[in-house]
C-alpha cells in the first residue's frame, strides 16, 4: 500500500512542475509584421521598405514604447509575401524587452536577402500570421497581425473573409497602405485597406506617399500597436463614395471575367 501511495504522490507532484513549464509566456502584445513583397515593387523600393522596417526596430521610440507596457515585452515575428508567402523569410518569434533585444531582431531582419515575388495575397499574408499567432507560445493581451502592400488583393482567397476570421479569433489586424505607385484599386489603396483588409477593436490604416515616409510610417505604426493607442481614425472619405469594391484586384487580372471554357472538338 505504501509504496503504491508513494508512487501516486509523486506523479501527483509532478504534474504542476510540468504544466508551469508549458506555460505560455505572457507578453503585451503578440506582434506579426506581414510584408509586402509582390513583384510591383522594384527591388530598390523593397530595400527600402526593408531598411524601414529594420531602422524602425532599432529606433528608441519602439524600445521605449515596449518598456512602457503593461508587463514591458512584446513578441514579434516578421514574414514577407506576395502571390504566396515567402516562408524562408520568416524570422521566428522574439521577446523583446530591451533595446538590445530589439537591435537583435533588426540584425536578423537586416541578415534576410531582398527579393520581390509574382502576385498579391493579402488573404493568404493575413491567414499565415493568424496561424504563426495561434501556434505560437505566447499569452499576449493583444494580437495583432501588420499587413503591409501596395496593391489589392489579386491571387488566392478573397481577402475580406480572411480578415474576417481573423478578427473572429480575437485577433486585430492593421495595415500600411503603401502610395507610391498606382495601386489600381477605385478610391484609392488606403480607402481599399480601410474597408477590406482590417479589422478589430482599434485597428488602422497608415498611408505611404514616398519612399523617404517609408522608416517614419513604419515607425509610428509599431509604436501605436506596441503602446495600444491605435486610435487613429480609420481612413474616411471628405466626401460620399460608393462603396469599394473588395474585389477588385481580382476583376483587374486578365481573364478573371473569362469563365467559358474552351470548345470541345467534338
Amino acid at each position: 500500500m505504501f509504496p503504491t501511495l508513494a508512487l501516486l504522490l509523486g506523479l501527483t507532484a509532478g504534474t504542476p512542475v510540468e504544466a508551469a513549464a508549458t506555460a505560455a509566456q505572457e507578453v503585451d502584445v503578440e506582434l506579426v509584421l506581414a510584408v509586402d513583397m509582390s513583384g510591383s515593387m522594384d527591388l530598390e523600393e523593397a530595400r527600402i521598405q526593408r531598411s524601414g522596417y529594420v531602422e524602425a526596430i532599432r529606433h528608441p521610440d519602439f524600445a521605449n514604447a515596449v518598456t512602457a507596457g503593461l508587463l514591458g515585452r512584446v513578441a514579434i515575428s516578421y514574414f514577407e509575401w506576395a502571390g504566396s508567402v515567402n516562408e524562408t523569410s520568416l524570422v521566428a518569434w522574439q521577446v523583446i524587452e530591451t533595446a538590445a533585444d530589439a537591435a537583435a531582431f533588426a540584425d536578423r531582419l537586416a541578415a534576410q536577402p531582398v527579393a520581390t515575388r509574382r502576385g498579391t495575397s493579402i488573404a493568404n499574408a493575413i491567414s499565415f500570421g493568424a496561424t504563426l499567432i495561434r501556434s505560437n507560445d505566447f499569452s499576449g493581451l493583444r494580437r495583432v497581425i501588420d499587413v503591409s502592400g501596395d496593391g489589392p488583393n489579386n491571387m488566392g482567397p478573397p481577402v475580406s473573409p480572411a480578415r474576417d476570421a481573423a478578427v473572429a479569433q480575437g485577433l486585430v489586424v492593421n495595415g500600411l497602405a503603401i502610395l507610391i505607385r498606382p495601386s489600381g484599386s477605385t478610391g484609392g489603396l488606403d480607402r481599399y485597406y480601410a474597408d477590406c483588409v482590417i479589422g478589430g477593436a482599434g485597428s488602422f490604416v497608415l498611408p505611404v506617399r514616398t519612399p523617404a515616409d517609408f522608416a517614419t510610417a513604419i515607425r509610428q505604426k509599431l509604436v501605436m500597436e506596441i503602446s495600444g493607442t491605435g486610435s487613429s481614425p480609420r481612413i474616411v472619405p471628405v466626401q460620399i463614395a460608393p462603396p469599394t469594391d473588395c474585389m477588385i484586384g481580382e476583376k483587374l487580372r486578365p481573364f478573371y471575367l473569362d469563365r467559358v471554357d474552351p470548345p470541345s472538338d467534338k
